[in-house]
C-alpha cells in the first residue's frame, strides 16, 4: 500500500514496528502470567513439545538475549519461544531490548523489500513457479535414483544369500 501511495511509508513503517513489538509483548506477558497453564494446552503442545520447552528454558537461562533475537527470525518458533520466555521469567527489560533490536533490523528490511519489489511480484511468482517445477523434477529424479540404488543393493544381497545357501559344485574337500 505504501508503494501504491495509499499509505505514506514514513508512517507505515513505525506502525508495522509497533504492531510487531506489541504482539511479541502480548505473547511474553501471556507466558509470564499463565505460562504453565497455556503451555499445557493441546494446541500449544503441537508447537511446543515438552522437550522443546525444556530446551528453550535452558537456552533462556544461558543466553536470554541471543535466544530472543534468534527466535524472532525463526518461523514457527517465534510465538512458542516468546510464550516460553515469559514462562521462564526472562526479565522484561532484556526481552524488550533483544526483541526491539531484532525488530528494528528485520522489520525495516522486509518492509523495504516489499516496498521496492511490489511491482515485480507477478514476475517473481512466475520465477518461483518455474523454480518449483525444476525442484519437483529434481526431487523425482533423486527419488528414482534412490529407488534404483535400493533395488540394486537388495538384489545384490539376495544373490549373495542364494550363493551362500547353494552347495558348491565339484568334488568334496574330504579325502
Amino acid at each position: 500500500m505504501s508503494h501504491a501511495g495509499i499509505v505514506r511509508s514514513w508512517l507505515a513503517l513505525p506502525v508495522c514496528v509497533v504492531g510487531v513489538l506489541s504482539g511479541d509483548m502480548v505473547l511474553y506477558w501471556v507466558g509470564r502470567y499463565w505460562g504453565e497453564q497455556v503451555l499445557h494446552w493441546r494446541l500449544v503442545r503441537l508447537v511446543v513439545s515438552p522437550v522443546r520447552e525444556q530446551w528453550l528454558k535452558a537456552a533462556y537461562r544461558r543466553h536470554a538475549l541471543k535466544t530472543v533475537v534468534t527466535a524472532r527470525h525463526v518461523t514457527g518458533l517465534r510465538a512458542a519461544a516468546f510464550l516460553t520466555a515469559g514462562s521462564a521469567r526472562v526479565p522484561f527489560w532484556k526481552f524488550v531490548v533483544a526483541d526491539a533490536g531484532a525488530a528494528l533490523v528485520g522489520v525495516p528490511l522486509l518492509f523495504g523489500l516489499a516496498y521496492f519489489f511490489t511491482d515485480r511480484i507477478k514476475a517473481i511468482m512466475v520465477d518461483v513457479h518455474r523454480a518449483e517445477r525444476w525442484l519437483g523434477l529434481a526431487g523425482l529424479l533423486a527419488l528414482a535414483a534412490t529407488l534404483v540404488v535400493v533395488v540394486w543393493r537388495w538384489h545384490r544381497r539376495v544373490v549373495k544369500e542364494r550363493d551362500a545357501q547353494e552347495p558348491a559344485e565339484g568334488p568334496s574337500p574330504r579325502k
